[in-house]
């Protein structure tokens, strides 16, 4: 089981066809079996798509519009012109850049059993940059959360109100449980966001038998304009100390092409089959 978590700061990146046309590839290649992506954007004012014969979307809002260039659609399309075909979803957050609706994805290529949104943050207003959904797909029995969420000091919203928020929410679930995302707060951070999390959820990077340096930020970027270090901000955290064979950054020039201003984590997840085998 391959699990691949994104902020992919979509449309925002110069030559965004050809970053397109690299995590395509890169998924192609991987067959990543559940993928969770931030920033996903569409453009406000583009065309609305009838998706009634699109099988393969499963809305987490059906009062939800899907703009032709909904970057999360043209991947899920062009997997699927090339034979890899994934179900996905979506669920918008709040206005980006102000002509784009910013959202959160998921594409599996395993069925979606049901879906569940909340909010994160103290703010709905979808003209507000720091409102804060979180979707949640249950797939083969599993629980996978997207969570794209705010800053420690956010004197507003801050990252320890909508944790307590999430931690709430979880607590009444049954299972496995993953968390995927941007959590804007960093591991060697002490006494904040990373180590509040850490406290009860397992990080898979230390999980994983084999892994490399982790880091997914590498120079100041949107929200962290005065950063001048390595970050380790996007996680895979999950709820039970499962077998993680491999835990590995992906788009940071060195293991694919860099897309985003984050790069992408991915692991890989040892199977109760995989255990009987060896």
């Amino acid at each position: 089981m391959k699990l691949l978590t994104l902020n992919t700061h979509s449309w925002l990146e110069e030559k965004p066809y050809d970053k397109l046309d690299t995590l395509v590839e890169t998924i192609l290649t991987n067959k990543f079996d559940v993928i969770a992506f931030q920033e996903i954007n569409q453009s406000i004012d583009g065309s609305v798509l009838d998706l009634s014969n699109q099988f393969a979307y499963q809305a987490a809002d059906p009062t939800v519009q899907i703009k032709q260039n909904n970057f999360a659609f043209l991947i899920q399309q062009k997997l699927e012109q090339a034979g890899l075909r994934y179900v996905w979803t979506w669920q918008p957050a709040h206005i980006g850049y102000d002509i784009y609706d910013e959202g959160l994805a998921f594409l599996s290529l395993h069925p979606i059993q049901e879906i569940k949104t909340f909010y994160a943050s103290k703010s709905r207003a979808f003209d507000n940059y720091k409102t804060r959904p979180v979707l949640g797909v249950k797939i083969e029995d599993s629980w996978y959360f997207n969570l794209h969420l705010g800053w420690w000091n956010d004197e507003d919203d801050s990252f320890k109100e909508q944790w307590a928020v999430c931690s709430a929410f979880f607590k009444t679930l049954i299972g496995p449980i993953y968390l995927m995302g941007d959590f804007n707060n960093p591991a060697q951070t002490i006494n904040e966001g990373y180590e509040l999390v850490t406290r009860d959820w397992f990080d898979t990077f230390h999980l994983a038998d084999k892994r490399d340096k982790g880091y997914t930020v590498e120079k100041n970027i949107d929200g962290w304009a005065e950063n001048n270090e390595k970050l380790r901000i996007d996680f895979i955290f999950t709820n039970h100390p499962f077998e993680v064979d491999v835990s590995k950054v992906f788009f940071n020039g060195k293991n694919n092409q860099i897309i985003s201003d984050h790069y992408g984590v991915s692991i890989t997840l040892i199977t109760a089959e995989e255990r009987t085998i060896v």
